[in-house]
């Protein structure tokens, strides 16, 4: 999936370095300052975290920072809002399955 790079409204977008990040141990790049979740989405990323009581797939939703879709665990730290984050540099997100970065049984 390509990136926006001419905004009808915004005009031309400045370039960005290019990260380095980790996905569920699997090696990524995305652009420096960008939302985890455009990067995860570029990269073909759409299953955020898994709900505790059923288990169902949630990704991105509202990506504005209000609902909880898609909350995943980045740098050890569940719960974090990926629509809002910037990545950055060696950032380590994974899948989020409840409230941890572990399936729950």
């Amino acid at each position: 999936m390509d990136r926006i790079k001419n905004h009808p409204i915004l005009g031309d977008l400045p370039e960005r370095r290019l990260v380095n990040f980790t996905y569920d141990g699997k090696e990524m790049k995305g652009y420096e300052g960008e939302p985890i979740a455009a990067a995860l989405r570029v990269n073909g990323v759409m299953v955020h975290r898994y709900t505790k009581k059923r288990q169902e797939p949630r990704g991105v939703f509202c990506a504005i920072g209000r609902c909880t879709d898609c909350v995943m665990v980045v740098n050890g730290k569940p719960n974090v809002r990926t629509c809002i984050t910037p990545l950055e540099e060696g950032m380590v997100v994974q899948t989020q399955y409840g409230a941890s970065a572990r399936e729950e049984k």
